[in-house]
């Protein structure tokens, strides 16, 4: 298990030199904007929106239940190889969940009166991907300066930040992804198991991420 273990954190010491701060941020703006089939986060928020009567808190919900799901089959195509593909995988799964988790929090932020456009609603976004504990533990040790409401409510905007929250959510995502495959190396001798033991785990961590941003990202419009 060791041995295995040791496989996988030199892969993700492979990956992380390609998954730099420009990345994240290149990532974030193809998700807000679109790419190819995926429409803008704010057209596809207002999609769900129209489809929910106008109830906000409906659209909320729908847009976390598919991105759930678009994590989950992301997930589990790009982890079909087993052992031999763990290499190749992990920057795959790295972006294909970003892009998803992105598109998710940034329609959310959409939906609840947040204009993407702003770099502190960008700043808010990225930090949403982080998930409670970890920007809890951040703060604390003052890597960031709050969370992710005040941060998109700033009176100010810090350029300085950008690459510091982009810095660590790239360093949090290839750490989450690495870690998942050092406990489910013995899944991937089977390669579906392994594909279906990692899609269950990006579905159930964008559910997480969604939750987050919803509860973070408060109604602008009221109050």
């Amino acid at each position: 298990m060791g041995l295995r273990k040791s496989a996988a954190v030199t892969a993700g010491s492979k990956v992380a030199p390609q998954v730099g701060w420009s990345f994240v941020r290149s990532v974030l703006d193809m998700a807000i904007d679109g790419v190819g089939p995926l429409r803008s986060a704010a057209d596809s928020a207002t999609s769900r929106l129209v489809d929910a009567g106008g109830d906000v808190e409906e659209a909320v919900a729908s847009l976390t239940r598919v991105h759930t799901g678009l994590a989950g089959a992301q997930g589990f195509v790009t982890n079909l190889g087993g052992l031999a593909t763990t290499a190749v995988a992990v920057p795959a799964n790295v972006a294909g969940v970003m892009l998803v988790q992105c598109h998710l929090v940034a329609g959310i932020a959409h939906l609840r009166g947040y204009d993407l456009e702003e770099p502190r609603v960008r700043n808010a976004i990225l930090a949403c991907m982080l998930g409670r504990d970890t920007v809890d533990v951040l703060v604390k040790q003052q890597k960031l300066p709050t969370g992710p409401m005040a941060l998109a409510t700033s009176p100010v905007h810090d350029p300085e930040l950008d690459k510091r929250i982009a810095t660590e959510v790239t360093s949090e995502l290839i750490s989450r992804t690495i870690g998942r495959r050092a406990i489910t190396l013995v899944a991937r001798r089977v390669p579906l198991v392994g594909g279906a033991v990692a899609g269950g785990s990006d579905g159930w961590a964008t559910w997480q991420v969604g939750r987050y941003a919803a509860d973070e990202l408060r109604d602008r419009r009221l109050g």
